[in-house]
């Protein structure tokens, strides 16, 4: 079977600090949040009242979709998923060929993941199912409710002929949408596929972590202080949303028609820790972590040191210093020996399915313009991570430019689901 080199050629972004790669590029360089009170989590007696929405609009919009497209887009997440891969596909310099007279472009597909559907559409659903109204459904209750909404919406708008799925890990998802087109592409199965991962935002995505008492309760009148990975002071993840898109490509395609390479992706690693050794459904096993870090640079063919920058799953809770650790014994590094590393979401907060993804765009994003943001809110660096690192290893200023060439991002979720990418520089 062939193996192809696979590079990304185009990135699509909707965050809670910027709408477009544009947007998302400048807030990454200035440390900008996207963190912002919540006035119906206030309304539904929250205890976390903050969180990071994507400030979306109709102008933005109309750059990506007709106005028939936009009416039959009812879902946030499904909108944003669209959204942010249009912007990929046209950022990858490829055509979006009308319907009339044309075959699918058998050569390329989609994998896009999502984690819970949407709550407002599920909720509309059931109130007029319940108010005897079901004949007033219509079919965007299915069409906007199943997981696959946005490769299904992506498969039509763009006529993708290869395969077309979502895939569903928790917060792994985006990470490891990635990661299955990514292996597509290698065995030769498609010359193209647009990877990645949207959540909606709002009450009934949030809820139950809110009563898990997972969310940060303490920082409602001060939100873009809320979201603290790595520090000692971080009492909980603030919840976000919004969608990442990639365009991977083989290299022999993309060079063939001269498009832009952002970087190349030289390999990853997905597992699980079986829920042993100290795993359960919401807890990793150490081991899974440090096993999936491990065969990921191995499969990719690089040594441990080689690695730059990680670019962490730290999700501001009491789980981030046994990540760190984790890091650090997989790659046999500590003190100023360790690679930079950072969190993206102390700048737009967890945003769950779309984690991965998101925070992909800013791993290429900063190995591609040379650059490292900083991560907010450090004040004070968790003792127990400080043991291991050295605080000049964790940037809280903009390093601008940045000797960085190979990145690690790192996703892990519930059900102790893990996924590891490594990206490359590249230099033509």
């Amino acid at each position: 079977m062939q193996e192809n080199r696979v590079v990304v050629t185009g990135l699509g972004v909707i965050a809670p600090n910027g709408l477009g790669v544009n947007a998302f590029t400048q807030s990454l360089q200035k440390g900008q949040s996207g963190i912002r009170f919540i006035e119906e989590l206030a309304e539904k007696k929250f205890a976390c009242q903050i969180g990071g929405i994507p400030p979306l609009d109709e102008t933005y919009q109309d750059l990506y979709l007709t106005t028939f497209q936009k009416n039959l887009l009812v879902s946030s997440s499904v909108l944003y998923g669209v959204l942010a891969s249009m912007e990929a596909w046209k950022d990858a310099g490829l055509e979006v060929i009308e319907k009339e007279n044309t075959d699918p472009d058998w050569e390329t597909g989609c994998i896009f993941g999502t984690g819970l559907v949407d709550g407002e559409i599920i909720k509309r659903t059931m109130t007029m199912v319940d108010n005897l109204q079901v004949r007033r459904l219509g079919s965007t209750s299915v069409t906007q409710g199943m997981t696959s909404a946005v490769s299904a919406f992506l498969g039509g708008i763009l006529g993708l002929g290869n395969q077309v799925t979502t895939n569903a890990s928790a917060c792994s998802t985006g990470n490891e949408a990635i990661m299955m087109a990514y292996y597509h592409i290698k065995n030769g199965l498609a010359s193209r596929m647009i990877a990645g991962s949207s959540e909606s935002p709002g009450p009934y995505i949030w809820g139950g972590f809110d009563s898990m008492r997972l969310l940060n309760r303490s920082s409602n009148d001060q939100p873009e202080t809320g979201s603290a990975p790595m520090s000692a002071h971080a009492k909980g993840f603030v919840p976000g949303s919004g969608a990442g898109a990639l365009v991977l490509e083989s290299l022999e395609s993309a060079q063939a028609r001269g498009a832009k390479i952002y970087t190349e992706i030289l390999g990853g690693f997905i597992n699980s820790g079986g829920q042993r050794g100290g795993g359960s459904m919401t807890a990793p096993n150490l081991e899974g972590i440090r096993r999936c870090i491990q065969s990921a640079i191995k499969i990719s063919n690089i040594s441990p040191g080689d690695i730059d920058l990680i670019n962490g799953h730290l999700t501001s809770t009491m789980a981030d210093p046994f990540e760190i650790k984790s890091w650090s014994e997989a790659l046999g590094r500590k003190n100023d020996n360790f690679p930079y590393i950072q969190a993206t979401k102390s700048l737009i907060g967890h945003c769950l399915s779309a984690a991965g993804s998101i925070e992909s765009v800013a791993t290429v994003l900063q190995l591609h313009h040379g650059f490292i943001h900083p991560s907010l809110n450090l004040d004070e660096i968790h003792p127990e991570i400080l043991s291991i690192v050295s605080p000049e290893r964790i940037p809280q200023q903009k390093i601008d430019p940045a000797s960085i060439s190979i990145a690690a991002k790192s996703s892990f979720g519930f059900g102790d689901v893990n996924c590891c990418t490594i990206f490359r520089r590249w230099e033509p």
